[in-house]
């Protein structure tokens, strides 16, 4: 695998659009990012997961996935190889930072409105 099967596989993601920050390539849903491509020229793409996704992952695969060092690492932020990644491992990463995503941004949308509701 590589960049462009990244960018692929994540754009066909239900309501996925790409986006940049800070100069490098990412992907997002509602308006948030969940994956980048901020280290591609280390040769990986980077997934936001929880840190108990994050070590369930490097557990399984070791050889294909690490922590980002320092804080954002401790936060679950992680590196996939994509080198080493075959497209099924690399489209259910995908799909579970995907899926995160979308249930923080639901989450954020239903506290909203609940601050927002008028009161009875």
């Amino acid at each position: 695998m590589n960049a462009a099967d990244f960018r692929r596989i994540a754009l066909s993601l239900e309501g996925v659009e790409g986006g940049s920050h800070m100069g490098a390539a990412d992907v997002r849903v509602g308006g948030r990012i969940f994956a980048t491509l901020a280290s591609k020229a280390q040769g990986y793409g980077n997934l936001m997961m929880t840190p108990e996704q994050q070590a369930d992952f490097v557990r399984e695969l070791s050889e294909v996935f690490l922590a980002i060092r320092g804080g954002w690492g401790r936060m679950g932020m992680t590196h996939i190889c994509l080198a080493q990644a075959s497209e099924d491992v690399l489209a259910g990463t995908l799909r579970t930072a995907w899926r995160l995503r979308v249930e923080k941004n639901t989450k954020a949308k239903n506290k909203k409105r609940k601050r927002t509701a008028p009161a009875s």
